[in-house]
C-alpha cells in the first residue's frame, strides 16, 4: 500500500473527504438551497455547481435540478464521478471557465472562493459564473473565513470512528498577512494498512464587502444571510430579467 508523508495540497484528502465531513447535512442544505432558488427563480431547472467537490450537493439536488458540476482537483472529481456517473462533471477553474451551456441557477459553497489569491480574482469567478446564467438567474455563495473572526494559531482536531476505519485529522491554522495556512496532518488506519499525509491548503481571508462588490459588478443584485449553513454567511446574487 502506498504511503505518502505529504499531499499535494487541496484533493490529497478526496478519498476521505465524504468520511472527514460527515458531520455536514448535506440533505438539509440542499433543500434550504432549492428553496431559495425558487424563491429568487422560480421554475428554474438547470443548475450548476461550482467547486462541486465530491458531488454531496449535487447527489441531493439532482431530484429537483438537471445538474452539471465543475472543480479544479481531479482527485475530487473522481470521487463525485463514481457516485454521479450520469451527472456531466468538467474539470475546470471557476475563473475562465466556458461550458457552452447556460443554467438558470448556480451554486459555490463551503468557502470554495477562499482558494482564489484575491479581490480580483473573486470578481473574475463570479463574472465567469454570471455568463453562464440565464436572465433571470440567480448564483448562491457561501464565503469562507472573513480577517475578523479568523483565529490564528487555533488548534483543531477531527476523529472519525468506524469499525472498519480510523481517522484523525490535526491542525493548527496560521495565518500571514490576508492568508490563512492549514497544515492537515491526517493519521489513517483501515484493513488495508495505516498511512499518514498532510495536506496543505492557503486561503484567502476576504471581507464580505469583496463578495458582494464582485456580485454588483457582474449586476446582480445582491441579499446576504449573516448565518448560512455553518454560520459563515450566504450571499445570494441575482441577475435581473
Amino acid at each position: 500500500m502506498n504511503r505518502p508523508e505529504r499531499g499535494e495540497g487541496y484533493g490529497a484528502s478526496a478519498r476521505w473527504y465524504d468520511v472527514i465531513y460527515s458531520f455536514k447535512d448535506y440533505a438539509a442544505e440542499a433543500e434550504a438551497l432549492r428553496s431559495i432558488i425558487d424563491a429568487h427563480r422560480p421554475g428554474a431547472r438547470r443548475l450548476l455547481d461550482v467547486a462541486c467537490g465530491t458531488g454531496e450537493h449535487l447527489r441531493h439536488l439532482q431530484a429537483h435540478f438537471h445538474v452539471t458540476g465543475i472543480d479544479a482537483s481531479p482527485d475530487m472529481l473522481a470521487v463525485a464521478r463514481e457516485k454521479l456517473p450520469d451527472v456531466p462533471l468538467h474539470l475546470a477553474d471557476m475563473r475562465s471557465f466556458d461550458l457552452g451551456e447556460t443554467y438558470d441557477a448556480a451554486i459555490c459553497m463551503f468557502g470554495a472562493m477562499g482558494h482564489l489569491a484575491d479581490a480580483a480574482e473573486v470578481t473574475a469567478a463570479i463574472g465567469c459564473i454570471a455568463r453562464h446564467l440565464t436572465r433571470p438567474g440567480v448564483l448562491i455563495v457561501e464565503p469562507w473565513l472573513s480577517p475578523e473572526v479568523f483565529q490564528d494559531r487555533h488548534p483543531s482536531g477531527l476523529f472519525v470512528d468506524q469499525p472498519a476505519l480510523k481517522l484523525a485529522r490535526l491542525g493548527i491554522s496560521r495565518r500571514q498577512g490576508d492568508r490563512a495556512i492549514l497544515d492537515m496532518h491526517h493519521l489513517v488506519a483501515s484493513p488495508e494498512g495505516v498511512e499518514s499525509f498532510v495536506e496543505r491548503m492557503e486561503l484567502s481571508l476576504f471581507p464580505q464587502e469583496v463578495y458582494r462588490q464582485a456580485m454588483l459588478a457582474a449586476g446582480m443584485e445582491v441579499a446576504f444571510d449573516p448565518k448560512g449553513p455553518m454560520d459563515r454567511g450566504l450571499f445570494t446574487g441575482t441577475l435581473p430579467a
